[in-house]
């Protein structure tokens, strides 16, 4: 059995515009201002984005649909945090040599072979596991909202064992979940569905260790004028 860290990227649950597809810096003003503008932009253009913008349902079944498939290291731990590349610190402390990676984006490092380069952050976590030898091999389950392909990380392929799937049904069945992360990715998931988050990691029925959310409270409704002509502008 390989020693896997199972980890799920909230993102992978929600339609993302195609022209909010950009690279972000993770920090309060992505996580949290940047959605006031899009949400006071869209509302110009006639779109209510807290009702056009929800997750999908099947958050409400997937760690049911895992628990079917997967089998779980007894005494499991399970870690929630902001930023996707904390996975990178679980799968070297936990001594995993696989990944199961659900999520919107492949997080291999964005500008090919040179992405490695870099400190590791939320978009080449993966890919550094690789470059630093700590795994062997990574499934990368792609979101139905995902635009991305496999053949846009070719590089990636010929050089490492990563295999792109897009159902739980062809996930590796000798891999013995030794720990769970949960990555909440604030600047890609909006506030309005932060409830929704907590619901979905609290599904999973273990307690679970905080890394580093950044709080956000989400009240368009007490926007004053001044606010939205901030966010419009500076955000």
């Amino acid at each position: 059995m390989r020693k896997t860290l199972l980890t799920v990227d909230w993102d992978y649950f929600i339609p993302f515009k195609k022209e909010w597809f950009f690279s972000y810096i993770e920090n309060e003003r992505n996580s949290l201002q940047l959605w006031y503008k899009r949400y006071i932009m869209a509302k110009l253009q006639g779109e209510d984005l807290e009702k056009s913008v929800r997750a999908s349902s099947e958050r409400l079944e997937f760690w049911k649909s895992i628990k079917n498939i997967l089998p779980f290291y007894r005494g499991v731990k399970v870690f929630v945090s902001e930023s996707h590349k904390f996975a990178y610190y679980l799968a070297k402390n936990f001594n995993c040599d696989r990944v199961i990676s659900f999520d919107s984006h492949s997080d291999l490092g964005y500008s090919g072979l040179a992405s490695l380069e870099f400190e590791v952050n939320c978009a080449n976590w993966l890919g550094k596991l690789f470059k630093d030898d700590i795994i062997k091999e990574a499934v990368v389950v792609y979101s139905p909202y995902s635009l991305e392909k496999p053949s846009d990380f070719e590089e990636f392929i010929n050089l490492y064992r990563i295999d792109f799937v897009f159902s739980v049904d062809k996930l590796p069945k000798d891999s013995l979940i030794r720990v769970i992360h949960i990555a909440r990715s604030g600047a890609w998931t909006p506030p309005w569905l932060d409830k929704d988050f907590v619901r979905f990691v609290n599904s999973f029925g273990l307690p679970y260790h905080e890394v580093g959310i950044i709080p956000r409270e989400w009240e368009v409704s007490k926007l004053s004028y001044g606010d939205q002509i901030f966010y419009l502008n500076f955000a």
